[in-house]
């Protein structure tokens, strides 16, 4: 027992969060190849099961079983309670679960929390994380009710099981759903594009979800007195409009010429929504053109907030990389939003994330390109979809080999445990160098 106490002191904050995702993944693996797992009673293979796993933990979405029909009840609530676990973070349910036994949190597992969590500081964060869960779960339990009316009167009893369920994976940004014994095998909810009442309950459960834990609290603390909002909280709830209305208008005359104009506006809402980053689709993706297509593609890679159950290289990255070339354009030394300068750190941390996931993206595309010689587009547009966490398809996932699944999987953690994170673990020791070398222009553009 002491020289596993030693180990975790020696672990970093990053190789913890990293290691419990890991954790998580593995057992919720194993649950899954059980026998009571599966409808037929048969043991699931473990790529399958490992696969399935990490989508839900990584609250993604792609699958290679129908949920419905595939797995029985007992699996259906390991698969749920990993997007739980993984919504609202792997850390930040171990530290709940403290709590409520009654523990004393430790410096070291709260600075572990407010990575977790992308807080600001380590002050207020175990007073955040029982802010996360209360509000979590009334969010999650009011989003059941709503459902209710949808899915009670025409499945009974089964409904309610239909609400929780949809509720918790919409909330927590993960795209798995129930309709395949219903609608169709990966149907997920193309039967209600035209559901005004259903559309907009799943999409605001989605929004809320992706808007991020500290974006809650400071609305839900300064309410109506916008002024008084956090610069971060400004810039997402903008950046988060604009990516909602900006690309719903797009869909709208790029898209659903086919149907009347109240199920044309609700496709395209829900369209705009859900590839940040929910996985819930109410249209056939693979009819699609390849303009919309591609804009499905940028707002998946783009994905949520920061501390959110969303995954993707976030709304804040691309706003800061906007204001940064905004500032380029008009020959400003530094970036700012509102009055508020942007330090360069911030700048340099948001260009290589998007560098990574661009790169990491493009790159799983063409690897699985060249392995199931299939179109590069359909490929991109499954390897942005994983590694922003979305699970939306174009339906070749069940087809691919297992070495583009593990591709897969490897793509999907990345997403949700987030790109800094894993390099952070990895390379554990900071340099604190002071070493500055000459400064030699480079001509760029």
């Amino acid at each position: 027992m002491s020289d596993l106490v030693r180990i975790k002191e020696k672990l970093t904050s990053f190789q913890i969060i990293t290691l419990g995702f890991v954790g998580v993944i593995l057992l919720g693996a194993m649950l899954l190849m059980l026998p009571i797992s599966s409808q037929t009673g048969e043991v699931t293979s473990f790529g399958s099961a490992l696969f399935t796993a990490t989508s839900a933990v990584c609250v993604t979405g792609l699958v290679v079983y129908d949920t419905a029909t595939y797995w029985s009840y007992f699996g259906q609530t390991v698969i749920l309670i990993l997007i739980q676990v993984g919504g609202l973070g792997v850390i930040s349910v171990a530290s709940f679960l403290s709590m409520i036994a009654g523990r004393k949190i430790s410096l070291m597992q709260r600075q572990t929390m407010q990575n977790a969590l992308s807080a600001p500081q380590v002050g207020g964060v175990v007073k955040l994380t029982r802010f996360l869960f209360l509000t979590s779960f009334a969010i999650e339990g009011i989003g059941a009710l709503l459902l209710f009316p949808v899915f009670v009167p025409q499945y009974g009893v089964k409904g309610i099981w239909l609400s929780v369920f949809h509720s918790i994976s919409a909330f927590c940004n993960a795209g798995f759903d129930l309709m395949g014994d219903k609608t169709g095998k990966f149907s997920s909810l193309t039967s209600f594009s035209g559901n005004v009442y259903l559309n907009m309950v799943v999409c605001i459960l989605i929004i809320l979800g992706g808007l991020g834990f500290l974006t809650w609290r400071d609305i839900v603390t300064k309410k109506t007195r916008l002024k008084e909002y956090a610069i971060q909280t400004k810039v997402i709830l903008v950046t988060t409009i604009i990516l909602i209305f900006v690309p719903a208008i797009l869909f709208f005359f790029v898209e659903f010429y086919d149907n009347p104009l109240e199920k044309r506006v609700c496709m395209s809402i829900f369209q705009a929504v859900t590839p940040r980053t929910a996985g819930f689709n109410t249209a056939d993706l693979s009819k699609m053109s390849d303009a919309g297509k591609t804009l499905t593609m940028i707002l998946m890679l783009i994905g949520g907030s920061p501390g959110s159950t969303a995954g993707g290289m976030k709304t804040t990255t691309v706003a800061v990389l906007f204001a940064n070339a905004v500032a380029v354009f008009r020959r400003r030394q530094n970036a700012n939003f509102y009055g508020r300068r942007i330090d360069d750190s911030i700048v340099k941390s948001a260009a290589t994330i998007m560098f990574m996931y661009q790169f990491f993206a493009v790159s799983a595309a063409v690897i699985i390109s060249m392995v199931e010689s299939l179109p590069i587009l359909d490929c991109m547009f499954e390897s942005f979809s994983a590694i922003g966490t979305v699970g939306l398809t174009l339906g070749i996932t069940t087809s691919l080999s297992q070495t583009s699944h593990i591709i897969l999987i490897l793509l999907m953690f990345f997403g949700r445990v987030g790109g800094l994170t894993i390099i952070y673990a990895a390379f554990s020791h900071k340099d604190t160098s002071t070493l500055k070398y000459p400064i030699e222009n480079i001509t760029v553009g």
